[in-house]
Protein backbone atom coordinates (compact mmCIF):
# COMPACT_ATOMS: atom_id res chain seq x y z
CA UNK A 1 0.00 0.00 0.00
CA UNK A 2 1.01 3.54 -0.57
CA UNK A 3 2.30 5.55 2.19
CA UNK A 4 -0.49 8.08 3.22
CA UNK A 5 1.44 11.19 1.58
CA UNK A 6 1.62 9.43 -1.93
CA UNK A 7 -2.13 8.01 -1.55
CA UNK A 8 -5.09 10.12 -3.31
CA UNK A 9 -5.88 11.97 -0.57
CA UNK A 10 -9.98 13.32 -0.25
CA UNK A 11 -10.68 16.41 2.57
CA UNK A 12 -14.23 16.04 3.69
CA UNK A 13 -16.86 18.78 5.25
CA UNK A 14 -19.61 16.88 7.55
CA UNK A 15 -22.04 19.48 9.05
CA UNK A 16 -22.95 18.92 12.64
CA UNK A 17 -24.79 15.88 13.19
CA UNK A 18 -23.94 12.09 13.89
CA UNK A 19 -26.89 11.22 11.75
CA UNK A 20 -24.65 13.48 8.56
CA UNK A 21 -21.41 11.88 10.14
CA UNK A 22 -21.81 8.64 10.00
CA UNK A 23 -22.95 7.32 6.59
CA UNK A 24 -20.22 10.26 4.61
CA UNK A 25 -17.56 8.14 7.38
CA UNK A 26 -18.61 5.11 6.07
CA UNK A 27 -17.93 6.24 2.63
CA UNK A 28 -14.30 7.37 4.33
CA UNK A 29 -13.79 3.87 5.19
CA UNK A 30 -14.54 2.09 2.57
CA UNK A 31 -12.16 4.21 -0.04
CA UNK A 32 -9.19 3.58 2.48
CA UNK A 33 -9.93 0.25 2.97
CA UNK A 34 -10.60 -0.92 -0.55
CA UNK A 35 -8.91 1.91 -2.36
CA UNK A 36 -5.93 2.86 -0.74
CA UNK A 37 -7.19 6.61 -0.29
CA UNK A 38 -5.95 8.58 2.97
CA UNK A 39 -9.05 11.01 4.64
CA UNK A 40 -8.61 14.17 6.12
CA UNK A 41 -12.14 15.29 8.29
CA UNK A 42 -12.49 18.89 8.52
CA UNK A 43 -14.78 19.55 11.21
CA UNK A 44 -16.21 22.69 12.83
CA UNK A 45 -15.94 23.22 16.22
CA UNK A 46 -19.92 23.98 17.20
CA UNK A 47 -20.18 19.96 16.56
CA UNK A 48 -17.12 18.94 18.31
CA UNK A 49 -19.47 16.51 20.78
CA UNK A 50 -18.12 14.02 23.17
CA UNK A 51 -19.47 11.73 21.02
CA UNK A 52 -18.76 12.84 17.78
CA UNK A 53 -15.01 12.99 18.58
CA UNK A 54 -15.09 9.28 19.79
CA UNK A 55 -15.82 8.42 16.61
CA UNK A 56 -13.56 10.40 14.45
CA UNK A 57 -10.90 8.70 17.23
CA UNK A 58 -12.21 5.22 15.94
CA UNK A 59 -12.45 5.76 12.60
CA UNK A 60 -8.74 3.91 10.68
CA UNK A 61 -6.12 5.67 11.29
CA UNK A 62 -5.34 6.99 7.04
CA UNK A 63 -9.01 8.98 8.24
CA UNK A 64 -7.51 11.91 10.39
CA UNK A 65 -9.62 14.70 11.35
CA UNK A 66 -8.95 18.69 11.77
CA UNK A 67 -11.24 21.15 13.57
CA UNK A 68 -12.14 24.68 12.24
CA UNK A 69 -11.46 27.28 14.18
CA UNK A 70 -14.91 28.56 16.58
CA UNK A 71 -16.50 30.92 14.29
CA UNK A 72 -19.09 33.94 16.12
CA UNK A 73 -22.55 33.75 15.89
CA UNK A 74 -23.67 35.70 18.81
CA UNK A 75 -25.09 38.24 16.35
CA UNK A 76 -27.79 35.88 15.61
CA UNK A 77 -31.31 36.16 17.72
CA UNK A 78 -32.40 33.48 19.50
CA UNK A 79 -34.61 31.02 18.27
CA UNK A 80 -32.58 31.26 14.88
CA UNK A 81 -33.29 27.81 12.71
CA UNK A 82 -30.59 24.99 12.94
CA UNK A 83 -30.25 24.93 9.01
CA UNK A 84 -28.97 29.12 9.31
CA UNK A 85 -26.62 28.28 12.10
CA UNK A 86 -25.06 25.91 10.08
CA UNK A 87 -25.07 27.57 7.03
CA UNK A 88 -23.44 30.68 8.56
CA UNK A 89 -20.88 28.57 10.42
CA UNK A 90 -19.81 27.01 7.14
CA UNK A 91 -20.17 30.74 5.30
CA UNK A 92 -17.92 32.49 7.90
CA UNK A 93 -15.18 29.40 7.97
CA UNK A 94 -13.88 29.81 4.39
CA UNK A 95 -11.03 31.49 5.47
CA UNK A 96 -10.02 28.98 7.83
CA UNK A 97 -10.91 26.15 5.16
CA UNK A 98 -8.70 27.76 2.93
CA UNK A 99 -6.14 27.72 4.93
CA UNK A 100 -6.40 23.98 6.07
CA UNK A 101 -6.78 23.07 2.31
CA UNK A 102 -4.23 24.89 1.30
CA UNK A 103 -1.81 22.87 3.84
CA UNK A 104 -3.67 19.45 2.61
CA UNK A 105 -2.24 20.35 -0.81
CA UNK A 106 0.90 20.76 0.46
CA UNK A 107 1.34 17.85 2.15
CA UNK A 108 -1.01 15.13 0.53
CA UNK A 109 -2.39 14.21 -3.18
CA UNK A 110 -5.56 15.88 -2.71
CA UNK A 111 -7.94 14.78 -5.00
CA UNK A 112 -11.01 16.12 -4.19
CA UNK A 113 -13.11 17.99 -1.54
CA UNK A 114 -16.34 17.10 -0.55
CA UNK A 115 -18.68 18.65 1.16
CA UNK A 116 -22.32 17.59 3.04
CA UNK A 117 -25.35 19.59 2.11
CA UNK A 118 -25.26 22.74 4.14
CA UNK A 119 -21.48 23.61 2.99
CA UNK A 120 -22.26 24.31 -0.69
CA UNK A 121 -20.89 27.81 -0.10
CA UNK A 122 -17.56 26.28 0.67
CA UNK A 123 -17.59 25.08 -3.32
CA UNK A 124 -16.27 28.65 -3.95
CA UNK A 125 -12.42 28.12 -2.07
CA UNK A 126 -11.92 24.44 -3.43
CA UNK A 127 -12.83 25.95 -6.80
CA UNK A 128 -10.21 28.80 -6.25
CA UNK A 129 -7.72 26.18 -5.13
CA UNK A 130 -8.53 24.36 -8.18
CA UNK A 131 -9.70 21.27 -5.73
CA UNK A 132 -12.92 19.11 -7.98
CA UNK A 133 -15.85 19.99 -4.91
CA UNK A 134 -18.13 17.09 -4.69
CA UNK A 135 -21.30 17.42 -2.61
CA UNK A 136 -22.41 14.05 -0.51
CA UNK A 137 -26.16 13.96 -0.19
CA UNK A 138 -27.28 11.95 2.97
CA UNK A 139 -30.66 11.46 2.29
CA UNK A 140 -32.41 10.42 -0.73
CA UNK A 141 -33.02 11.69 -4.11
CA UNK A 142 -36.70 12.58 -3.45
CA UNK A 143 -35.04 15.70 -1.18
CA UNK A 144 -32.03 16.38 -3.99
CA UNK A 145 -34.85 16.73 -6.34
CA UNK A 146 -36.45 18.97 -4.68
CA UNK A 147 -33.80 21.18 -3.25
CA UNK A 148 -32.19 21.43 -7.02
CA UNK A 149 -35.67 22.68 -8.53
CA UNK A 150 -36.11 25.14 -5.09
CA UNK A 151 -34.66 28.28 -6.98
CA UNK A 152 -37.29 27.68 -9.89
CA UNK A 153 -40.23 26.52 -7.85
CA UNK A 154 -39.14 29.55 -5.23
CA UNK A 155 -39.51 31.72 -8.53
CA UNK A 156 -43.00 30.47 -10.37
CA UNK A 157 -44.67 30.29 -5.97
CA UNK A 158 -46.85 33.07 -4.78
CA UNK A 159 -48.05 31.26 -1.41
CA UNK A 160 -46.59 28.89 1.16
CA UNK A 161 -46.20 25.16 0.38
CA UNK A 162 -48.61 24.81 2.75
CA UNK A 163 -51.44 26.41 0.44
CA UNK A 164 -50.95 24.77 -2.57
CA UNK A 165 -54.06 23.41 -4.11
CA UNK A 166 -51.63 20.33 -5.56
CA UNK A 167 -48.88 18.11 -4.92
CA UNK A 168 -45.52 19.28 -5.47
CA UNK A 169 -44.83 16.45 -8.54
CA UNK A 170 -40.62 16.42 -9.21
CA UNK A 171 -39.65 14.60 -11.89
CA UNK A 172 -39.70 10.55 -10.93
CA UNK A 173 -40.93 10.77 -7.81
CA UNK A 174 -44.15 10.49 -5.91
CA UNK A 175 -46.21 13.54 -5.98
CA UNK A 176 -45.82 15.13 -2.06
CA UNK A 177 -48.44 17.56 -0.82
CA UNK A 178 -47.33 21.07 0.32
CA UNK A 179 -48.08 20.38 3.76
CA UNK A 180 -45.52 17.40 4.01
CA UNK A 181 -42.71 19.30 2.14
CA UNK A 182 -39.46 19.62 4.83
CA UNK A 183 -39.62 21.57 7.29
CA UNK A 184 -37.34 24.80 6.80
CA UNK A 185 -39.18 25.07 3.32
CA UNK A 186 -42.76 25.72 5.57
CA UNK A 187 -42.15 29.60 6.04
CA UNK A 188 -40.92 31.71 3.01
CA UNK A 189 -40.44 34.71 5.42
CA UNK A 190 -38.26 32.47 7.70
CA UNK A 191 -34.53 33.38 6.95
CA UNK A 192 -33.96 29.44 6.83
CA UNK A 193 -35.83 29.32 3.59
CA UNK A 194 -33.80 31.24 1.80
CA UNK A 195 -30.76 29.76 3.20
CA UNK A 196 -32.35 26.51 1.49
CA UNK A 197 -33.12 28.47 -1.71
CA UNK A 198 -29.26 29.35 -1.84
CA UNK A 199 -28.10 26.23 -1.38
CA UNK A 200 -30.16 24.43 -4.16
CA UNK A 201 -28.86 26.72 -6.23
CA UNK A 202 -25.15 25.92 -5.45
CA UNK A 203 -25.61 22.38 -5.64
CA UNK A 204 -25.45 22.91 -9.29
CA UNK A 205 -22.15 24.14 -8.87
CA UNK A 206 -20.67 20.42 -7.71
CA UNK A 207 -18.45 18.31 -10.21
CA UNK A 208 -20.78 15.78 -8.53
CA UNK A 209 -23.37 14.96 -6.03
CA UNK A 210 -22.73 11.56 -4.10
CA UNK A 211 -26.10 10.25 -2.53
CA UNK A 212 -26.93 7.88 0.18
CA UNK A 213 -29.39 5.60 -2.09
CA UNK A 214 -29.53 2.79 -4.53
CA UNK A 215 -31.82 2.74 -8.05
CA UNK A 216 -33.92 0.22 -6.73
CA UNK A 217 -35.69 1.99 -3.90
CA UNK A 218 -36.06 4.97 -5.99
CA UNK A 219 -36.49 3.35 -9.71
CA UNK A 220 -37.83 6.46 -11.56
CA UNK A 221 -35.95 9.50 -9.93
CA UNK A 222 -32.46 7.31 -10.54
CA UNK A 223 -33.42 6.71 -14.10
CA UNK A 224 -33.87 10.55 -14.44
CA UNK A 225 -30.59 11.59 -13.08
CA UNK A 226 -28.87 9.14 -14.95
CA UNK A 227 -30.14 10.82 -17.93
CA UNK A 228 -27.61 14.08 -16.69
CA UNK A 229 -31.19 16.47 -16.73
CA UNK A 230 -29.45 20.26 -18.14
CA UNK A 231 -27.62 22.33 -15.91
CA UNK A 232 -27.64 19.68 -12.82
CA UNK A 233 -24.15 17.78 -11.90
CA UNK A 234 -23.78 14.36 -12.47
CA UNK A 235 -25.46 11.71 -9.74
CA UNK A 236 -23.48 9.02 -8.00
CA UNK A 237 -25.78 6.61 -6.10
CA UNK A 238 -23.41 4.76 -3.53
CA UNK A 239 -25.75 3.58 -1.16
CA UNK A 240 -26.72 2.03 1.50
CA UNK A 241 -24.30 3.54 3.46
CA UNK A 242 -25.37 2.07 6.85
CA UNK A 243 -22.99 2.33 9.75
CA UNK A 244 -20.37 -1.04 10.37
CA UNK A 245 -17.43 -1.90 12.88
CA UNK A 246 -20.62 -1.06 15.58
CA UNK A 247 -20.14 -1.22 18.87
CA UNK A 248 -19.79 -4.66 21.47
CA UNK A 249 -23.08 -4.44 22.86
CA UNK A 250 -22.85 -8.27 24.47
CA UNK A 251 -24.90 -8.59 27.33
CA UNK A 252 -27.51 -5.64 26.48
CA UNK A 253 -30.92 -5.49 27.89
CA UNK A 254 -32.69 -4.95 24.87
CA UNK A 255 -31.10 -8.24 23.31
CA UNK A 256 -31.63 -10.35 25.89
CA UNK A 257 -35.17 -9.80 26.14
CA UNK A 258 -35.39 -10.31 22.17
CA UNK A 259 -33.65 -13.44 22.32
CA UNK A 260 -37.08 -14.66 24.50
CA UNK A 261 -39.38 -13.65 21.98
CA UNK A 262 -40.92 -15.82 18.60
CA UNK A 263 -39.53 -14.82 15.24
CA UNK A 264 -40.57 -11.35 13.37
CA UNK A 265 -42.84 -10.66 16.61
CA UNK A 266 -41.62 -7.66 17.99
CA UNK A 267 -42.29 -4.02 16.75
CA UNK A 268 -39.28 -1.76 17.70
CA UNK A 269 -40.29 2.17 18.44
CA UNK A 270 -37.72 4.69 18.07
CA UNK A 271 -37.59 8.05 16.74
CA UNK A 272 -34.21 8.36 15.97
CA UNK A 273 -31.34 10.29 18.29
CA UNK A 274 -33.21 13.88 18.12
CA UNK A 275 -36.83 12.73 18.23
CA UNK A 276 -39.06 13.95 21.08
CA UNK A 277 -43.28 13.52 21.45
CA UNK A 278 -45.12 15.76 23.53
CA UNK A 279 -46.89 14.78 26.28
CA UNK A 280 -49.63 13.75 24.89
CA UNK A 281 -48.30 12.08 22.09
CA UNK A 282 -46.42 10.02 24.64
CA UNK A 283 -49.35 8.88 26.78
CA UNK A 284 -51.18 7.63 23.22
CA UNK A 285 -48.78 6.25 21.49
CA UNK A 286 -48.33 3.88 25.28
CA UNK A 287 -51.92 3.23 25.12
CA UNK A 288 -51.85 2.51 21.21
CA UNK A 289 -49.14 -0.18 22.05
CA UNK A 290 -51.15 -1.84 25.03
CA UNK A 291 -54.38 -1.91 22.96
CA UNK A 292 -52.65 -3.46 20.27
CA UNK A 293 -51.43 -6.50 22.37
CA UNK A 294 -47.87 -7.00 20.08
CA UNK A 295 -45.20 -7.38 21.60
CA UNK A 296 -42.97 -3.85 20.99
CA UNK A 297 -39.58 -2.78 22.09
CA UNK A 298 -39.72 1.13 23.10
CA UNK A 299 -37.42 3.44 23.33
CA UNK A 300 -38.37 6.17 24.99
CA UNK A 301 -37.32 9.86 25.81
CA UNK A 302 -38.57 12.57 27.96
CA UNK A 303 -41.33 14.37 26.17
CA UNK A 304 -41.00 18.15 25.28
CA UNK A 305 -42.73 20.52 27.47
CA UNK A 306 -44.45 22.83 24.20
CA UNK A 307 -46.58 20.94 21.80
CA UNK A 308 -44.56 23.01 19.20
CA UNK A 309 -41.29 21.68 20.37
CA UNK A 310 -41.44 18.10 19.20
CA UNK A 311 -38.27 17.48 18.15
CA UNK A 312 -34.18 17.43 18.49
CA UNK A 313 -33.66 17.29 22.38
CA UNK A 314 -36.07 16.75 25.38
CA UNK A 315 -36.07 19.64 27.71
CA UNK A 316 -37.48 17.78 30.89
CA UNK A 317 -34.63 16.15 33.12
CA UNK A 318 -37.12 13.97 34.71
CA UNK A 319 -37.51 10.08 34.34
CA UNK A 320 -38.69 9.38 31.10
CA UNK A 321 -41.47 6.73 32.69
CA UNK A 322 -42.67 9.46 34.80
CA UNK A 323 -44.99 10.26 31.62
CA UNK A 324 -46.20 6.74 30.99
CA UNK A 325 -49.81 5.65 32.38
CA UNK A 326 -50.12 4.73 35.53
CA UNK A 327 -49.67 1.46 35.61
CA UNK A 328 -48.30 1.05 32.00
CA UNK A 329 -45.26 -0.80 32.79
CA UNK A 330 -47.07 -3.43 34.88
CA UNK A 331 -50.01 -4.36 32.82
CA UNK A 332 -47.18 -4.68 29.58
CA UNK A 333 -44.68 -6.51 30.92
CA UNK A 334 -45.05 -9.84 29.76
CA UNK A 335 -45.05 -8.67 26.13
CA UNK A 336 -43.39 -5.22 26.07
CA UNK A 337 -40.31 -3.70 27.00
CA UNK A 338 -39.65 0.10 27.61
CA UNK A 339 -35.78 1.27 27.70
CA UNK A 340 -34.70 4.58 27.95
CA UNK A 341 -32.61 7.17 25.82
CA UNK A 342 -31.24 4.39 23.73
CA UNK A 343 -30.87 1.21 22.43
CA UNK A 344 -28.35 -0.74 20.08
CA UNK A 345 -30.66 -0.39 16.82
CA UNK A 346 -28.76 -1.91 13.65
CA UNK A 347 -29.01 -5.38 16.21
CA UNK A 348 -31.90 -4.30 17.50
CA UNK A 349 -33.38 -4.38 13.42
CA UNK A 350 -30.37 -7.33 12.65
CA UNK A 351 -31.91 -9.64 15.61
CA UNK A 352 -34.64 -12.58 13.97
CA UNK A 353 -37.17 -11.64 16.99
CA UNK A 354 -37.96 -8.14 15.26
CA UNK A 355 -40.77 -7.91 12.70
CA UNK A 356 -41.52 -4.49 11.99
CA UNK A 357 -40.39 -0.75 13.12
CA UNK A 358 -42.46 2.30 14.10
CA UNK A 359 -39.77 4.81 12.64
CA UNK A 360 -39.74 8.69 12.44
CA UNK A 361 -38.43 8.34 8.96
CA UNK A 362 -34.84 9.33 9.32
CA UNK A 363 -32.79 7.95 6.15
CA UNK A 364 -30.55 6.29 7.97
CA UNK A 365 -32.95 4.65 10.15
CA UNK A 366 -34.27 3.79 6.26
CA UNK A 367 -31.64 2.86 5.18
CA UNK A 368 -31.08 0.21 8.24
CA UNK A 369 -34.56 -0.71 8.65
CA UNK A 370 -35.02 -1.82 4.73
CA UNK A 371 -31.13 -3.52 5.31
CA UNK A 372 -32.78 -5.94 7.37
CA UNK A 373 -35.97 -6.53 5.60
CA UNK A 374 -38.00 -4.79 8.50
CA UNK A 375 -41.09 -3.12 7.44
CA UNK A 376 -41.85 -0.49 8.56
CA UNK A 377 -44.83 2.59 10.72
CA UNK A 378 -44.00 5.86 9.20
CA UNK A 379 -44.23 8.80 12.23
CA UNK A 380 -42.43 11.52 10.67
CA UNK A 381 -41.13 14.73 13.01
CA UNK A 382 -38.94 16.79 11.56
CA UNK A 383 -36.40 17.85 8.45
CA UNK A 384 -37.45 15.74 5.67
CA UNK A 385 -39.17 13.27 7.26
CA UNK A 386 -42.86 13.57 6.12
CA UNK A 387 -41.28 13.47 2.44
CA UNK A 388 -39.82 10.35 3.44
CA UNK A 389 -43.01 8.83 4.80
CA UNK A 390 -45.05 9.57 1.84
CA UNK A 391 -42.43 8.14 -0.58
CA UNK A 392 -42.01 5.12 1.19
CA UNK A 393 -45.78 4.36 1.77
CA UNK A 394 -47.06 5.66 -1.45
CA UNK A 395 -43.96 4.94 -3.61
CA UNK A 396 -41.77 2.61 -2.24
CA UNK A 397 -44.53 0.61 -0.32
CA UNK A 398 -41.90 -0.20 2.89
CA UNK A 399 -44.33 1.66 5.31
CA UNK A 400 -47.71 2.20 6.67
CA UNK A 401 -49.02 5.43 7.74
CA UNK A 402 -50.50 6.30 10.77
CA UNK A 403 -53.84 9.08 10.17
CA UNK A 404 -53.68 11.89 13.05
CA UNK A 405 -56.98 13.33 14.15
CA UNK A 406 -57.64 17.27 13.33
CA UNK A 407 -55.43 18.29 16.00
CA UNK A 408 -52.63 16.47 14.35
CA UNK A 409 -52.13 13.73 17.32
CA UNK A 410 -51.70 10.16 16.66
CA UNK A 411 -54.70 8.69 18.70
CA UNK A 412 -54.19 5.73 20.44
CA UNK A 413 -57.11 3.47 18.39
CA UNK A 414 -55.25 4.02 14.97
CA UNK A 415 -51.74 3.31 16.64
CA UNK A 416 -53.12 0.25 17.72
CA UNK A 417 -55.04 -0.53 14.16
CA UNK A 418 -51.87 0.33 12.34
CA UNK A 419 -49.56 -1.99 14.42
CA UNK A 420 -51.72 -4.83 14.06
CA UNK A 421 -52.15 -4.54 10.60
CA UNK A 422 -48.31 -3.91 10.13
CA UNK A 423 -47.65 -7.35 12.26
CA UNK A 424 -50.36 -9.69 11.40
CA UNK A 425 -52.74 -8.21 8.54
CA UNK A 426 -52.62 -8.48 4.83
CA UNK A 427 -51.16 -4.70 4.18
CA UNK A 428 -48.65 -5.79 6.80
CA UNK A 429 -47.92 -9.21 4.61
CA UNK A 430 -47.33 -7.10 1.38
CA UNK A 431 -44.97 -4.71 2.87
CA UNK A 432 -42.92 -7.32 5.10
CA UNK A 433 -42.69 -8.84 1.12
CA UNK A 434 -41.35 -5.64 -0.04
CA UNK A 435 -38.82 -5.12 2.88
CA UNK A 436 -37.26 -8.76 1.72
CA UNK A 437 -37.39 -6.96 -2.16
CA UNK A 438 -35.33 -4.20 -1.08
CA UNK A 439 -32.83 -5.90 1.19
CA UNK A 440 -32.02 -8.21 -1.56
CA UNK A 441 -31.81 -5.14 -3.86
CA UNK A 442 -29.38 -3.48 -1.14
CA UNK A 443 -27.24 -6.42 -0.80
CA UNK A 444 -26.71 -6.76 -4.61
CA UNK A 445 -25.88 -2.85 -5.08
CA UNK A 446 -23.04 -2.74 -2.67
CA UNK A 447 -21.80 -6.09 -3.89
CA UNK A 448 -18.14 -6.38 -5.59
CA UNK A 449 -19.89 -6.43 -8.79
CA UNK A 450 -23.24 -4.39 -7.75
CA UNK A 451 -24.44 -1.13 -9.12
CA UNK A 452 -23.69 1.54 -6.34
CA UNK A 453 -19.99 -0.68 -5.65
CA UNK A 454 -19.21 0.08 -9.97
CA UNK A 455 -20.45 3.83 -9.07
CA UNK A 456 -17.92 4.56 -6.60
CA UNK A 457 -15.32 2.24 -8.28
CA UNK A 458 -15.86 4.68 -11.26
CA UNK A 459 -15.39 7.67 -9.71
CA UNK A 460 -11.98 6.14 -7.57
CA UNK A 461 -10.52 5.63 -10.77
CA UNK A 462 -11.28 9.49 -12.42
CA UNK A 463 -9.60 10.62 -8.52
CA UNK A 464 -6.81 8.55 -9.16
CA UNK A 465 -6.31 9.50 -13.05
CA UNK A 466 -5.59 13.31 -11.43
CA UNK A 467 -2.70 12.54 -9.78
CA UNK A 468 -1.16 10.01 -11.94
Amino acid sequence: MESPSRSPHIAILPTPGMGHLIPIAELAKFLVSHHGFSVTFITFAESASNAQQAFLDALPSTITSIKLPPVPLSDLPSGTAIETLISLASLRSLPALRSILLDLQKSTNLVAFIADLFGADTFDVAKELQIPPYMFFPSNLLLLSLLLHLPDLDTKMTCEFKDLPTPVELPGCVPIPGTEILQPLQDRSNECYSWMVHHGRKYREATGIIVNSFSDVEPEAAKIFSQSPPGFPPVHLVGPLVQTGLPNVEGSECLKWLDEQPSGSVLYVSFGSGGVLTCEQTIELACGLEMSGQRFLWVIRSPSVKASDTYFSATSKQDPFSYLPEGFLERTKKFGLVVPSWAPQMQVLAHTATGGFLSHCGWNSTLESLSHAVPMIGWPLYAEQKMNAVMLSEGTKLALRLRPREDGVYGREEISRVVKELMEGEEGKKVRGRARELQAAAVKSVAYDGESCKTLGDLVEKWKKSVM
